[in-house]
C-alpha cells in the first residue's frame, strides 16, 4: 500500500524507490556468460538421457533458453552441433582422465586401477550411467554422421592412447606386468565399452563387476 501526500501524489523518494523495486528487484530471465557452452552442456544432459535423434532442435533451445538465432550464429546446423558437443566431451572427459591418471603418490597401477573405478562407480550411480557419450551415441551417429563419427573415433583413440601411457609408466616402474602396452590399452577400453552397453540392458552392474575383475586378471592385481 503506497500513502498520497496532501496533493494526492506519491512523494518523490516513493516513487523512486517503487520503480527501484519494479525494474531492479523483478525476476529476471538467467543470462549466461558463455551462451555456447551452456548449449553444448544442455545438449550433453539431454543426448546422455535420450540420445542424438530422439532430441529434437526446438526442445533444446527451449531447455536452454536460447533463442534460434542464437543458435545458429554458432553452429550452422544440429549435424555441426553434435559434432562439437562431442568435442567439447572429450575435452572434458580427458581433463578428468588426466588428473586421476596423475595423482600423486601411488604408483601408475593404481591410477590405472583409480581410473577403472571411477569408471564402474558412475555406471552403477543412479542418474549416472548414460554420461559416457562414446557408449550412447556410437551406434546411433557412425552411419548417420561421418563428422560426429570422426569425432568419436578420435577421442577414443585419445583414450587409448592415454591409457597406453600410464601402462607404460607401470612397466617402467614395474607395478604392471610386461607386454605390448598398446593392445592391452585397447583390450581393456573394449572391455569397459562392451560392458557399460551391457550394464544399460541389464541394469544390475553384473557386467562391470565381471569388467573389474577381468582387468584385475590382466594388470596382474
Amino acid at each position: 500500500m503506497f500513502f498520497m501526500d496532501r496533493c494526492g501524489k506519491l512523494p518523490f523518494l516513493r516513487v523512486k524507490r517503487l520503480v527501484y523495486c519494479l525494474v531492479i528487484c523483478a525476476p529476471m530471465k538467467p543470462t549466461y556468460d558463455d551462451t555456447r557452452q551452456h548449449l553444448l552442456d544442455t545438449g550433453h544432459r539431454m543426448m546422455a538421457e535420450k540420445g542424438f535423434t530422439s532430441v529434437g532442435l526446438n526442445e533444446i533451445l527451449q531447455t536452454a533458453g536460447v533463442p534460434k538465432g542464437s543458435f545458429y550464429h554458432y553452429f550452422k546446423s544440429k549435424e555441426l552441433y553434435g559434432q562439437a558437443l562431442l568435442e567439447d566431451y572429450f575435452v572434458c572427459y580427458l581433463a578428468d582422465m588426466e588428473r586421476r591418471l596423475t595423482l600423486p603418490g601411488l604408483s601408475a597401477r593404481e591410477r590405472l586401477m583409480d581410473y577403472w573405478q571411477g569408471w564402474q562407480d558412475r555406471c552403477t550411480l543412479e542418474g549416472h550411467g548414460d554420461e559416457c557419450l562414446v557408449v550412447k551415441l556410437s551406434a546411433e551417429v557412425a552411419d548417420l554422421s561421418e563428422a560426429m563419427r570422426l569425432t568419436l573415433r578420435d577421442g577414443a583413440e585419445r583414450v587409448v592412447a592415454r591409457i597406453t601411457v600410464c601402462i607404460e609408466q607401470g612397466q617402467a616402474d614395474q607395478s604392471l606386468p610386461d607386454g605390448d602396452a598398446r593392445q592391452l590399452a585397447e583390450t581393456l577400453y573394449q572391455l569397459w565399452l562392451g560392458a557399460s552397453l551391457l550394464n544399460k540392458l541389464q541394469r544390475t552392474g553384473q557386467s562391470l563387476d565381471t569388467a573389474m575383475t577381468t582387468t584385475r586378471r590382466l594388470l596382474g592385481v
